[in-house]
């Protein structure tokens, strides 16, 4: 690891560059400042090893760039445009100097992609490898920041992006380990290295007929309630009795999600709706916007209806699995 502060703020600034539009003063001093008239959207992520990867299987390339994704997922959520983000890392003694230049590689490729520049952060040691990301962003073309909370019965679901195919990605490299990569490709990579979907968020923003928007990190069978606002204190319309019937099919999961999980004998379209880490966008729509969401947005895909009866049921049945948290089990 490096042996001074000094060696990691050498090593940030191979990576990232010093000044970046909407960074008034990036990285040296006690605080950056960031050009924020109007409203400003932060949010801020851990990923810690054991928890959220394994560097058994996971490159440092794969832990630079899903770190920043996940991030900067939650600002695709909103329907935000990214403006910076900031770094804390803690460094356990065994991440040597390749190791750590090779992760931050992986971070600015992705922070370069998405116009997302580094401006501060912190560095400490400690006895696992631990990221902390924090984003800001502002309002887009649109003006407006898509929020939970505010769908109605009759609102139409609409997802934006893969779900069960990270699941299956995850249960590879699981049971194979980096192996896995040759034999699910697609799946792997969904889990790995993961696109946060800022250019579909602003889009949903600026459509008219869209109400609410988040992202699918946790499943759907966990996020659909968030959605409709459940446990959301500062939801602005919230129905208490709402639900959601979805209507769910084999052709809506990725072929090798399908492949993986009929070898495993585990129902497909369950492994849809428990998903976990699809960083894909879920949207509640006013059934009158539906066609404009679905011809702007070509891989957006209807999957259901709010409803204002209490529960979630696919295709007809009741669904009581509840999906991934970071506290229990599915």
């Amino acid at each position: 690891m490096p042996t001074s502060e000094q060696d990691f703020l050498a090593a940030i600034d191979r990576h990232f560059p010093a000044q970046a539009e909407g960074v008034l003063l990036g990285r040296g001093d006690d605080c950056a400042i960031l050009d924020a008239l109007g409203p400003l959207c932060v949010s801020t992520d851990l990923f810690v090893e054991g928890a959220h990867f394994r560097r058994a299987y996971f490159s440092p390339t794969d832990i630079g760039h899903k770190a920043l994704a996940a991030a900067a997922s939650d600002l695709a959520a909103m329907g935000a445009a990214p403006v910076a983000c900031a770094l804390s890392l803690v460094l356990p003694d065994d991440v040597d100097d390749a190791f750590l230049d090779t992760m931050l590689a992986g971070m600015a490729a992705l922070s370069t992609r998405l116009g997302l520049p580094l401006a501060g952060g912190d560095l400490s040691r400690g006895p696992a490898l631990i990221l902390d990301l924090v984003v800001f962003g502002r309002p887009g073309p649109a003006g407006r920041l898509l929020r939970r909370g505010t769908v109605r019965p009759g609102d139409e679901l609409v997802m934006i992006g893969e779900a069960g195919l990270a699941r299956a990605g995850l249960c590879a490299l699981e049971r194979d380990g980096r192996a896995a990569c040759e034999r699910w490709p697609a799946a792997t990579n969904a889990h790995l290295r993961p696109e946060p979907r800022l250019d579909d968020g602003l889009l949903l923003a600026g459509l008219p007929g869209v109400r609410a928007l988040m992202d699918v990190s946790d499943g759907l069978a966990r996020d659909i309630p968030r959605l409709l606002g459940l446990g959301t204190a500062n939801a602005k319309h919230i129905h208490m009795n709402l639900g959601a019937d979805l209507r769910i099919h084999e052709g809506l999961l990725h072929p090798e999600a399908l492949a993986f999980f009929a070898e495993r004998g585990e129902p497909a379209v369950e492994a849809y709706v428990l998903g976990g880490e699809d960083y894909a966008l879920l949207a509640g729509v006013d059934p009158s916007g539906l066609s404009r969401v679905l011809a702007a947005l070509p891989a957006a895909r209807h999957i259901g209806t709010v409803t204002a009866l209490p529960g979630l049921r696919v295709n007809g049945a009741a669904f009581i699995k509840v999906g991934f948290d970071h506290f229990g089990k599915d």
